[in-house]
């Protein structure tokens, strides 16, 4: 069956560093597009970052120059590079990947920006 699973969400102080990983099996991954998603309390689900397939990658304007996302096909494994990070980044983040009528959906890392 398909699992993707993330890792590398915790609590980091404002301006710190974290690198989320989704390291997927069950799925040819290279096939598919690859997209972190994250929802905080009381707010809309928000794209953060995506990757084609090819490599090519959309950020949301809130974390562009932030973040960074990236996948290793060899590996299975996407990753999402979070710097400069803010307290408003404070969310539950998802990885998500999907192909035509095809999606698919880890269960969240939490990550939490505070002093």
């Amino acid at each position: 069956q398909v699992q993707l699973v993330e890792s590398g969400g915790g609590l980091v102080q404002p301006g710190g560093s974290l690198r989320l990983s989704c390291e997927a099996s069950g799925i040819i991954f290279t096939r598919y597009a690859m997209g972190w998603y994250r929802q905080a309390p009381g707010n809309q689900r928000e794209l953060v970052a995506s990757i084609t397939s090819s490599g090519s990658t959309n950020y949301a304007d809130s974390v562009k120059g932030r973040f960074t996302i990236s996948r290793d096909n060899a590996k299975n494994t996407g990753n999402l590079q979070m710097n400069s990070l803010k307290p408003e980044d404070t969310a539950v983040y998802y990885c998500n990947v999907a192909l035509l009528d095809r999606s698919y959906e880890g269960q969240g890392t939490q990550v939490t920006v505070s002093s």
